[in-house]
């Protein structure tokens, strides 16, 4: 087999790349690829084939590189078809595709057995790709053809059947969890929804509260009052906003001291409004000690879809409530800053805080 005279010559014991390949990481497939002198193969990282020793692995940075050795592909990994986890993400896909175009939700057995997979192997899949189960998916994709249903003017009634629901109570019995409100109060658009809210100062600049019967609703930073205004007017279009009293400004008070000394933590009822998913990425971000911190790729794994981290980011951001779910306490995997809704100068403020309190 000849050796590739176009790479830089590495001791591939002391290559980083050897690591990975011992590890069999999937998630460095596509990023590089390895030759096998005894064996005459070349492999993608991921290949289940017992362990090479590194004096006999060369280690390419192109397909085209391995190929070049005159070696052939490995028949377990196959590295120049689609990989194990691209395999399986197209797999998950073709099953959101199927629960989607059905009038009722297909079975768990049903879509293992399009898939190719027995129903266990099938379920754990699919809930780490997509960071749900089969039926809670199906459940979301339910909820949003209810939602989409309402807001085009359809009945309560239509748009429970048209979602594939068998029976009324069993929608109403999950309706409010679903839609965070009556279908009806939804369908007008929240027009019976009364929301107190109030803006305040403070030193990361201007704090809107919003809450609802429920607990507080929104909480949301930035520099400019109106803005704010603004934004909670977007999420609740036909709720009646309603300025708060005195009662209610010493509840805002109370949330701005919080925001000032967020390791105290924040006595006040919350109503978090989001899917699933969204629901169990907050819950996780709030299990943060704060002075802690954690990443999008660890939040992942916590709860249990580690192929999910882009979701992940996208739940963070989608985040209302400023500091009581700790979003700014997700930081990148080099343990960087990303970005913040509400400015990465915020999330660096609060981060500082946090760790000051700790060590105090």
């Amino acid at each position: 087999m000849r050796t590739d005279r176009t790479e830089t010559p590495i001791a591939t014991a002391e290559d980083p790349r050897w690591a990975r390949i011992v590890a069999r990481d999937q998630s460095a497939d596509g990023a590089f690829w390895y030759s096998v002198a005894t064996t005459g193969v070349y492999c993608r990282p991921s290949c289940p084939s017992r362990g090479a020793r590194p004096e006999n692995v060369t280690i390419h940075a192109t397909l085209a590189a391995a190929r070049a050795t005159g070696a052939r592909p490995c028949r377990r990994c196959n590295p120049d078809g689609a990989s194990t986890r691209e395999q399986s993400a197209a797999r998950v896909a073709a099953a959101c595709r199927t629960i989607a175009a059905a009038e009722r939700p297909p079975s768990l057995a049903a879509l293992a057995a399009a898939a190719g997979l027995s129903p266990g192997y099938f379920h754990r899949l699919f809930k780490a790709e997509t960071g749900l189960t089969p039926r809670a998916y199906a459940a979301a994709h339910r909820a949003g053809r209810v939602r989409n249903q309402l807001a085009e003017g359809a009945s309560v009634t239509e748009a429970i059947y048209g979602a594939g629901y068998g029976s009324n109570g069993r929608f109403y019995a999950e309706a409010t969890g679903l839609l965070g409100m009556t279908p009806g109060r939804y369908r007008a658009g929240g027009t019976d929804e009364t929301l107190r809210f109030a803006i305040a100062q403070s030193s990361l600049g201007a704090i809107l509260v919003a809450s609802s019967d429920t607990g507080v609703a929104a909480i949301l930073l930035g520099d400019d009052p109106d803005a704010l205004a603004r934004d909670l007017q977007d999420r609740f279009p036909r709720a009646r906003l309603v300025g708060g009293d005195a009662a209610y400004e010493a509840l805002v008070a109370t949330v701005v001291g919080f925001v000032e000394a967020p390791g105290t933590g924040l006595a006040l009822p919350l109503d978090i409004r989001g899917t699933a998913f969204q629901q169990r990425v907050w819950q996780a971000l709030r299990a943060i000690p704060a002075g802690r911190t954690a990443s999008y790729t660890e939040i992942a794994a916590r709860i249990g879809a580690p192929n999910a981290v882009r979701a992940v980011a996208g739940a963070c951001a989608a985040n209302a409530l400023a500091v009581a779910i700790p979003c700014h306490r997700v930081v990148r995997n080099d343990g960087g800053l990303s970005g913040y809704r509400w400015g990465v100068a915020r999330k660096r403020a609060l981060l500082d805080r946090e760790a000051q309190q700790a060590e105090g």
